[in-house]
């Protein structure tokens, strides 16, 4: 961690400090948070827990109740501890901190009476890491839905810095993979050039394959195959727009556009001078 700015960890903080944020599996792997390691301090104890839902203001945990901790926390006044561990991109050590809280109240989780969900509130801002991790989520997020058209053509450079590892990977049509060409991509779709005829491929349902790099990822995207044009001078290639089904766009993709397009605005700052990007451009 530690690579973001105070000033735009400042801004995840005041923009999205109240949005809460459910611990998929999606977002467990996106934020690498280790679940073996989350553990609910009170007084000199600790009790396994698992994080259903966090913000920046307080967090809902499960825990077993059956191991002595309401009484524990009765004699501490409701204070607690929310120990949180995440692997760290630039480190075997994972990163692990402690968030001051006061639980707010509880309530029985999934019809059981050995667990609940308690309510934590977080007695102070919580440590920069949270922030950074969960920000870039959140960023993420709504940044897919306002920048959704802004395309990113696809040039040895916008390879380079999306970490793409090539431009040649494979649309997978009912299963069954062909060879394509990216030409773009965007939060919302691509376009590609492969071979084949326009009219017995738009409309298909198909999933194209984004291979990253640092750290390797790769992804899946859902969509269908909206539109198709000729390629000029190459009468055996087609140029076919994916609109990316809006469900199954998984988050790690999301946070990887929204980190080159937020770097591109960066760059393209009028007090800025370095190389700037022509990569996004409104479709």
């Amino acid at each position: 961690m530690g690579v973001l700015t105070k000033q735009k960890i400042g801004s995840y903080y005041d923009r999205y400090k109240g949005i809460d944020v459910t611990f998929t599996r999606e977002i467990l792997q996106v934020t690498g948070l280790i679940t073996q390691q989350v553990l609910l301090k009170c007084g000199g104890d600790f009790w396994p827990c698992v994080v259903f839902s966090s913000s920046f203001e307080g967090a809902k945990v499960v825990a077993n109740i059956k191991s002595g901790i309401m009484e524990k926390l009765q004699k501490a006044n409701n204070s607690v501890s929310l120990r949180l561990s995440f692997k760290a991109l630039e480190s075997d050590t994972p990163v692990t901190f402690f968030v001051s809280a006061r639980v707010a109240g509880s309530s029985p989780y999934g019809g059981s009476a050995d667990t609940a969900l308690f309510n934590l509130q977080f007695t102070q801002r919580p440590p920069d890491d949270l922030i950074e991790i969960m920000g870039r989520v959140l960023d993420a997020t709504i940044n897919s839905s306002k920048r959704r058209a802004e395309r990113v053509l696809i040039t040895p450079d916008s390879l380079r810095k999306l970490r793409l590892i090539s431009k040649d990977t494979a649309a997978f049509i009912e299963g069954v993979p062909r060879r394509c060409i990216l030409r773009d991509i965007s939060f919302s779709g691509s376009k590609i050039i492969m071979m084949g005829v326009a009219k017995f491929l738009v409309d298909r349902d198909t999933a194209l394959r984004l291979d990253f790099d640092d750290p390797r990822e790769s992804f899946l995207v859902r969509g269908k195959f909206a539109r198709a044009e000729p390629v000029e001078g190459r009468k055996e290639l087609i140029a076919l727009a994916i609109d990316f089904t809006e469900t199954a766009v998984p988050m790690g993709y999301k946070v990887r556009m929204n980190e080159f397009l937020s770097a591109v605005r960066a760059d393209n700052r009028p007090d800025n001078t370095q190389e700037t990007v022509p990569a996004a451009a409104s479709k």
